[in-house]
């Protein structure tokens, strides 16, 4: 149980943005100025891990959500909501710079799944945060291999290990039900593929 709840505060969702940023200047051509490298790293950490802390943890004190794992589907959706807007704004401003259009992508795929996630609130289906998350990860850094020509099968094969551990995680707390553990894998996935087939049509 400690392990399961350790896997589920180390790898939460709102950890994956800066994640992928970070390996995507990792293993990406070097044909960014560093400053600019630097200077998006800051807006992307800012944006999607500092603000949305400091998001919940004002939505906790004032008792909107009583945990920062957003247990039930009336607590997520106002949250939600506000990623969505926070994935696309970010999306928009790397994708106007021109310099690093696929990692636009990733933005963009995390807004669109986080749609997806809030039409199932309203059908009273309770996706999984984390492994859409995590999902949401492979998805993009399949087609950002696909796209820079990159061999990351192992990063992928350890990401897709780490998946089976936060499904596990989150089944072992009683969390969500199996279903919607695996939708979250699926949609999580399945957003950034359609934003990226969008891209290069």
């Amino acid at each position: 149980m400690k392990f399961s709840k350790f896997i589920s505060y180390f790898f939460h969702p709102i950890n994956f943005p800066i994640i992928g940023t970070l390996l995507f200047f990792l293993f990406i051509p070097k044909f960014i100025f560093k400053p600019q490298e630097y200077l998006i790293i800051a807006v992307i950490f800012i944006g999607t891990y500092i603000f949305p802390i400091l998001l919940l943890w004002l939505l906790k004190r004032f008792e909107m959500i009583k945990s920062y794992h957003m247990e039930t589907i009336e607590e997520r959706k106002f949250p939600i909501l506000l990623f969505i807007s926070i994935a696309f704004i970010i999306g928009n401003w790397i994708y106007k710079s021109t310099i690093v259009d696929i990692l636009a992508l990733f933005f963009f795929g995390y807004g669109l799944s986080l749609i997806f996630i809030t039409l199932f609130l309203y059908l009273k289906i309770k996706i999984s945060l984390h492994t859409l998350g995590v999902s949401g990860l492979i998805g993009f850094l399949i087609y950002f291999s696909h796209f820079y020509k990159i061999n990351v099968i192992v990063l992928l094969s350890a990401l897709f290990v780490l998946a089976g551990l936060v499904a596990s995680a989150r089944l072992k707390l009683r969390a969500h039900q199996l279903n919607e553990v695996l939708l979250g894998g699926v949609i999580g996935i399945v957003a950034q593929f359609i934003v990226y087939a969008i891209y290069i049509m």
